[in-house]
């Protein structure tokens, strides 16, 4: 938790931003897993709450009034039994005061006060105007969020999402994709945790290991030194299948394995991805792929800057990317053309990254159209590859997003476009077809754009320059 002044400061912005009318922020409540007293643990919450309220507790809502400049936090206290098997929480009204919340009430007022807060707003409209008064939520992701909405507004889940606050929603983005001081040491932290993981599982893999196992130990260095992973972690030898869950394969020599994995620590993410050869060493095919990955990666860093958008840096990275599998024979034609084909989508069939804070994906649930795009700047939808662009707006100071370039053999992709003859011009498609077992290969860093350029987040630098890497696997004992 930050200072109490920052969350005040927070609201005050908000309010700002959004105008007028009443806010209402859901905080998550406990989650069963497979029956009702075994919840997902720890339990998560929301990240905008968090944002603007900074408690962790379950089954808390804030209002914010923004006419009357006035808040309210809802929430009930913990009777005796919660205490015995939880331990003592402190009172609502004692969480609202450390965040410099002056009102609270017990969950079954919400309804009432939100009544209450309704009215008082009418009666400041003008009975000229057309405002309404209104209230304004972000879209739900949860169920149990969704029917607290539509007991509270009457509004059905089918209809939340198309019904949720515009101007809510274009406030927060705004807010919170650039990242405070106090925001970018948090994830400065946690990327040295994932420096931790990664180094761990370089120094595990080695044929006969199970991917099970090398993932395990990567989970639990998060829930070590950090509240635990960002997201599920992604350890497979098939680096071809983009969200590769561990399995109980045995690594083996020659191929490759990719390790995309990272924590949450304050509230806030890493992300990174490696891919290692099992045995230690590249073999010269490997190399060859890996190299332009790596080439690809380290571009970012000279192109990124403010008021360039990510949407060229993604293209930029695609041409220097095509230019190189041309060199190998596995890419053919002019680059210009084969990029405004979506040739290299056949390789590289995602965006180059996405914002990254509280979120992994910072923001996703609240419409990639307006945390990755804005009015400038509008997604592709309908070419194969860059429909999954989540990232393309103008780059701003305090933005952290994700440079994550790979290249993938995916069989079955490589099967389609050969049969539909899909950029024949610009793919060669004999040679492809010799390497439809080599898996795949991404290197991904956290990238904080600075006043001049970027940089990359974390005091040290996950081992991926080949040699530096080997040497690095070869410690292993």
């Amino acid at each position: 938790m930050f200072s109490k002044e920052t969350y005040i400061r927070r609201r005050q912005e908000l309010k700002r931003l959004v105008g007028e009318g009443l806010i209402l922020l859901f905080g998550n409540n406990e989650s069963p897993a497979n029956y009702p007293a075994n919840g997902y643990s720890p339990m998560r919450q929301d990240s905008t709450f968090l944002y603007y309220f900074g408690q962790h507790r379950d089954g808390l809502v804030g209002i914010i009034d923004v006419d009357n400049d006035t808040e309210m936090l809802i929430g009930d206290d913990i009777d005796i039994e919660d205490i015995v098997w939880m331990g003592f929480v402190p009172s609502v009204a004692d969480l609202a005061a450390e965040v410099g919340v002056p009102r609270t009430a017990p969950l079954s007022e919400l309804k009432a006060q939100l009544s209450t807060l309704n009215s008082q707003l009418s009666t400041l409209k003008p009975q000229t105007s057309n405002l309404k008064p209104k209230v304004h939520f972000l879209p739900p992701y949860r169920h149990d969020t969704m029917i607290q909405i539509m007991d509270l507004l009457g509004i059905h889940p089918s209809q939340q999402k198309e019904r949720a606050s515009l101007p809510l929603i274009k406030a927060v983005v705004k807010m919170r994709s650039t990242k405070e001081p106090q925001e970018i040491e948090a994830i400065e932290r946690a990327c040295d945790v994932g420096y931790a993981m990664h180094t761990t599982a370089q120094l595990l893999i080695k044929p006969g290991v199970t991917e099970r196992f090398v993932g395990g130990q990567v989970d639990g260095i998060a829930r070590s030194l950090a509240q635990g992973v960002s997201f599920a972690t992604i350890f497979s030898q098939h680096g071809e299948i983009m969200h590769g869950n561990p399995s109980d394969s045995l690594l083996e020599a020659g191929r490759l394995a990719l390790c995309d994995a990272g924590c949450e620590l304050d509230d806030y993410c890493s992300d990174n991805t490696r891919t290692m050869p099992v045995n230690g060493k590249f073999t010269q095919r490997q190399l060859e792929i890996y190299s332009i990955v790596e080439a690809c990666h380290d571009y970012v860093l000279e192109v990124a800057k403010p008021g360039v958008k990510y949407q060229d840096v993604h293209f930029a990275v695609c041409r220097l990317m095509t230019d190189r599998l041309k060199e190998l024979g596995l890419m053919k034609g002019d680059t210009d053309e084969a990029v405004r084909a979506g040739a290299h989508a056949m390789f590289l069939p995602h965006g180059l990254g996405h914002m990254m804070g509280m979120d992994v994906h910072d923001m996703e649930g609240l419409g990639q159209i307006y945390v990755g795009f804005d009015d400038e700047t509008r997604p592709n939808l309908e070419q194969f590859g860059t429909n999954c662009l989540r990232m393309g707006r103008r780059l701003q100071e305090g933005f952290v997003v994700t440079d994550e370039p790979g290249i993938y053999f995916i069989p079955h992709l490589i099967d389609l476009w050969r049969s539909e003859g899909h950029c024949k011009e610009f793919l060669n498609f004999d040679l492809l077809d010799t390497y439809k077992d080599f898996g795949g290969i991404r290197i991904e860093d956290d990238l904080l754009i600075t006043k001049d350029g970027c940089r990359f987040l974390g005091s040290k630098r996950i081992p991926y320059h080949p040699q530096e890497l080997e040497d690095f696997m070869a410690q292993q004992p």
